[in-house]
């Protein structure tokens, strides 16, 4: 369909959207993106007012990672066009696990380890949303705060009673994982209904009417619209977008070091960077929409470069995903360093570096050992599969012997460049 709403319209010629429970509905309730014409408390009851939406976010590692950027990126659009955003940690939610999209149940988390998480990701999304106390400042709350108050037969009397038994099993987050005899607890089994609960209560306190996630949780989604439905005779939304993957089929996010994290003391600003330069060509011009705020006549322009000149937009996308995330000091400063690794053929200081004990170089240290040591190898047989095919180097020289030791000679500026293959590089440094 064609919306009117700046919100809708941006996400649509971004490839943001995969579903809307209700197109129209939900592009007249964000009229004209602003709040003109709201009611008095700014809700948009009466139609073109501001619209609250929220993306809830479990507390399972101490960071969230690519995989989440485009979620949280539909919460900053929504902010942009003149409406609030809410982030729900999941802090009760967390306790459950959510079987979604999973082939076996995720591992139960402590409380301590929850909270240390919830610490560690809040401050991810002040770098995409501006918070505060105004109609369109974005909020942070925990489900928490709610769902470990709920009295169980209560809450099963109250609530319980409108969930069908036989529509949860229609779910597909509940029927793959039986189709493919996994196991689902009923701890498990819960976990949509507690979600559905969430949609219920930031109705209740917050007027939220809106939800949005990944395609996985579409049937999550609909659970939480239905109850606010059932319960308070309340309309509400759901929009999804899809869960991307590469050109190649690869989950989007996941690499073979592992996740893609946002936060920089799990995964450098410069590795960060790198791995958007990576970008298969196939896929600049959807990730140049998704992930930077480019003008589509620009980046129309980028996706239609050819042969070399890809590598520009391959840049471009990498510095501007960057800066979102990062700052745009720490993107220019990575791109610097790449241009110096890659095309300058130096050994920059603001490489990923890894600290070592500076007497493992007095006898000398393994070639292998040390790929290891740099994060580069998980294991000496990857080492010296990854020496004997020609992939690394040492201080840019190329190494064959896998019985090679590293000494204080091989120190460069204090530190030993370690490569595996053309992108991954990292400075070894004795510790003082």
């Amino acid at each position: 369909m064609t919306y009117t709403s700046d919100f809708l319209k941006t996400l649509d010629q971004r490839g943001f959207i995969a579903q809307c429970t209700d197109d129209k509905a939900l592009d007249a309730a964000l009229g004209s993106d602003s709040s003109e014409g709201s009611g008095s408390d700014g809700s948009g009851s009466d139609g073109g007012g501001i619209v609250t939406g929220y993306i809830g976010y479990d507390c399972t590692a101490p960071s969230l990672h690519v995989g989440n950027l485009i979620s949280i990126l539909m919460l900053r659009r929504l902010q942009q066009a003149g409406h609030r955003p809410i982030v729900v940690i999941g802090g009760g939610t967390t306790k459950v696990g959510d079987p979604s999209g999973k082939d076996e149940s995720r591992q139960l988390l402590t409380q301590d380890k929850i909270d240390e998480n919830k610490k560690t990701i809040r401050a991810t999304f002040e770098r995409f949303l501006t918070f505060g106390d105004g109609p369109t400042d974005a909020i942070m709350v925990d489900n928490d705060d709610w769902l470990s108050k709920l009295n169980y037969i209560e809450f099963l009397r109250d609530y319980g009673r409108h969930f069908s038994v036989n529509r949860m099993m229609s779910f597909d987050s509940v029927k793959l994982r039986l189709e493919r005899e996994q196991p689902l607890s009923f701890l498990e089994f819960n976990y949509m209904i507690l979600q559905a609960y969430d949609f219920l209560e930031l109705n209740r306190r917050y007027d939220c009417t809106l939800q949005m996630g990944g395609s996985d949780q579409w049937g999550n989604i609909v659970n939480g619209i239905d109850l606010t439905r059932r319960t308070d005779q309340k309309s509400a939304y759901g929009l999804t977008t899809n869960l991307l993957t590469t050109a190649s089929g690869a989950k989007m996010g996941k690499t073979a070091q592992g996740a893609v994290w946002l936060n920089a003391d799990l995964l450098s600003v410069y590795d960060y960077w790198q791995f958007w330069r990576n970008t298969e060509d196939a896929d600049i011009g959807r990730f140049l929409k998704l992930f930077t705020e480019l003008p589509l006549d620009e980046i129309a322009r980028l996706e239609a470069l050819e042969g070399a000149d890809l590598n520009e937009a391959k840049k471009i996308l990498a510095t501007q995903a960057t800066a979102m995330c990062h700052g745009l000091e720490a993107a220019q400063k990575a791109e610097a360093t790449a241009l110096e690794t890659f095309e300058g053929g130096g050994t920059s200081t603001d490489l990923p570096s890894v600290d070592m004990q500076a007497s493992l170089l007095d006898d000398g240290l393994g070639l292998l050992q040390a790929f290891v040591l740099a994060g580069l190898a998980g294991s000496n047989g990857e080492a010296r599969r990854l020496v004997q095919g020609g992939g690394a180097k040492v201080n840019d020289t190329a190494q064959k012997d896998i019985a090679a030791q590293l000494t204080k000679d091989d120190l460069v500026n204090g530190a030993i460049k370690l490569s595996a293959g053309k992108k991954r590089h990292v400075l070894l440094r004795p510790s003082t």
